[in-house]
C-alpha cells in the first residue's frame, strides 16, 4: 500500500503566489539594474562634493585620504632634485636635506602599514614603467590625523625654499621653484574628505534659481499637458466617428508624435527664426506677437514657443490613448441615450466623460510625468533661455552634472526631480484614482 502511495504522488507545484513572483522575477530584476539601482547611485553621489574638474575631488572619500599616484611622484622628483640642488647651492644644502628626511620620516611611518606598502610599491613600479594605474590603486584612506600632521611639517620647509629662491638668479631661483612645487604636490596628494551629507540639497533648495527652474517646468507641464487634453480629445472624438478615409486621417495625425522630439526641436527652431520663420513672419503678420523675433529672444515668447511644440508634437499621443478609451463604450449606451432624448452634449456629459475616466487618468498620469521631465524639447529649442526663463529642473540638473561636471550636486537636482515626479504620482492615485476604485465598487 505505502508503494502504491509513492507512485501515486503528485509531482512539485508551485502554489499560486509563487507562480505570480516566478512570472515577474525578469522583470523585477530589470528594474532594479535599470531604474533603481541608478537612483541609489545618484543618491550616493549626491551626498558627496563630488567633481571631475576637481582632482582633490574627483572620487568619493569617505574619511582622509591619499592620493597615491600623486604622492609616489612626487616623492620620486624630490630624492632626485636634492643632490642636484645642494650642489647648485651649498649653502641650502642643510634646508634641502631637513625637507628631505621629514618626507622620509612620514613615508616611513606611513610604510608600516603592510597593506599601504603593497600599494605604494605597486603604484610605484607601474609609474617606473609608465602603466596605467587603476582607479582602486588611486586613493588610501589614512589613519588618524597623518595628512594634517604630514601638511603642517612640510610648509615650514617650503616657506624656508621659496625664501632661498628670492635671493637667486635666474637660473637657480627656477630649479628652487621646481622643489618648492614637488613638496607642495606632496601635500597636494593629501586629500579631504568631500562627504557633505546633506549640503547639497540645503544649497539647491535655497537656491532662487532652483526654484525658477522648478516654476518654468510647472507652467509648461500645466499649460501643455491641459492644451493636448482639450486638443487630444477633439481629436479623438472626431477620428472615432466612421467615415471615409478614416484610417488615412488616423494615421496623417500620428505623424508629429512619430517624429524623434530633438528633429521636431530643431524643426521649429528655423520656424521660431526671427529671419527666416515661417511661422513666425505669419504670427507677426497676424498680430499674435509684435515682431518675429520675440518669439526665442524673450521670456514669453520662448516659453509660449516650446509649449506649441510640444502641443503640436504630443498631441497625437494624447488622442491615441483617449481613441482607445473611446472605442471600449458600447454604442448601445448612446442608442440609448438618443431615445431618452438626450442631445450630442448631454450624450458626452452624461455617457462619455464618465466611461472615459479611466482613459483619461492614464493619459494625464503619462503625460504630466513625461512632461515634467522634460529636457530634449528645451534643451535643443532654447537650451533654457533666454537668461533661464524657459530652463526646467531637469535642464538645469544636466548643466549641473555634465557641463560643469559637478556629480555632486547634478545627482542632487536628479533626486529632486525624481522625488517631485514620486509625489506626482502619488497625487494622481490618491486624488483621482480614489474616485474611479469608488465608482467600479458602486458597479
Amino acid at each position: 500500500m505505502a508503494k502504491k502511495d509513492k507512485k501515486n504522488k503528485r509531482p512539485f507545484q508551485l502554489s499560486e503566489k509563487q507562480l505570480g513572483y516566478t512570472m515577474i522575477a525578469p522583470s523585477i530584476i530589470l528594474i532594479l539594474l535599470v531604474v533603481i539601482w541608478p537612483i541609489m547611485l545618484s543618491g550616493w553621489n549626491s551626498l558627496f562634493d563630488y567633481r571631475l574638474n576637481d582632482p582633490t575631488r574627483s572620487e568619493r572619500i569617505m574619511s582622509e585620504s591619499l592620493n597615491m599616484e600623486t604622492y609616489a611622484d612626487n616623492r620620486y622628483l624630490i630624492e632626485q632634485s636634492v643632490t642636484e640642488l645642494s650642489d647648485l647651492e651649498p649653502e641650502a644644502a642643510a634646508d634641502l636635506e631637513a625637507a628631505e628626511a621629514t618626507a622620509d620620516e612620514y613615508h616611513e611611518a606611513l610604510m608600516e602599514d603592510e597593506a599601504m606598502q603593497e600599494q605604494y610599491n605597486e603604484v610605484n613600479n607601474r609609474l617606473e614603467n609608465f602603466e596605467p594605474i587603476s582607479s582602486g590603486l588611486l586613493i588610501a584612506s589614512l589613519d588618524g590625523d597623518w595628512g594634517s600632521e604630514f601638511n603642517q611639517a612640510l610648509s615650514t620647509h617650503i616657506d624656508t625654499i621659496r625664501s632661498y629662491q628670492e635671493n637667486l638668479g635666474e637660473e637657480e631661483a627656477v630649479e628652487f621653484g621646481y622643489m618648492a612645487s614637488q613638496l607642495e604636490g606632496l601635500q597636494g596628494s593629501v586629500l579631504d574628505s568631500n562627504f557633505v551629507g546633506a549640503e547639497n540639497y540645503a544649497q539647491y533648495l535655497t537656491n532662487a534659481r532652483t526654484w525658477t527652474a522648478m516654476g518654468n517646468t510647472v507652467v509648461f507641464t500645466v499649460a501643455s499637458v491641459g492644451f493636448e487634453l482639450i486638443l487630444g480629445l477633439s481629436v479623438a472624438i472626431l477620428i472615432n466617428r466612421a467615415f471615409k478615409g478614416r484610417g488615412l486621417v488616423r494615421t496623417a495625425v500620428l505623424v508629429p508624435w512619430a517624429i524623434p522630439t530633438a528633429v521636431a526641436a530643431m524643426m521649429w527652431s528655423y520656424l521660431y527664426d526671427g529671419q527666416s520663420g515661417i511661422v513666425a513672419h505669419y504670427m507677426a503678420q497676424l498680430g499674435i506677437i509684435s515682431d518675429p523675433g520675440v518669439l526665442l529672444t524673450t521670456a514669453g515668447g520662448s516659453m509660449f514657443s516650446i509649449i506649441l511644440a510640444d502641443v503640436w508634437k504630443t498631441t497625437p499621443y494624447m488622442a491615441l490613448l483617449l481613441l482607445a478609451g473611446l472605442q471600449t463604450i458600447p454604442r448601445s449606451l448612446y442608442e440609448a441615450a438618443e431615445v431618452d432624448g438626450a442631445n450630442r452634449w448631454q450624450q458626452f456629459v452624461s455617457v462619455t466623460l464618465p466611461l472615459l475616466k479611466p482613459a483619461i487618468l492614464v493619459a494625464l498620469l503619462f503625460r504630466t510625468l513625461d512632461a515634467f521631465r522634460v529636457f530634449d524639447l528645451i534643451y535643443v529649442l532654447t537650451g533654457g533661455g533666454p537668461a533661464n526663463a524657459t530652463e526646467s529642473i531637469s535642464v538645469y540638473a544636466y548643466k549641473a552634472l555634465f557641463e560643469q561636471q559637478n556629480f555632486g550636486a547634478g545627482s542632487a537636482l536628479s533626486v529632486i526631480v525624481f522625488v517631485s515626479v514620486a509625489i506626482i504620482s502619488v497625487i494622481f492615485v490618491k486624488m483621482i484614482g480614489s474616485d474611479l476604485f469608488a465608482e467600479r465598487t458602486k458597479r
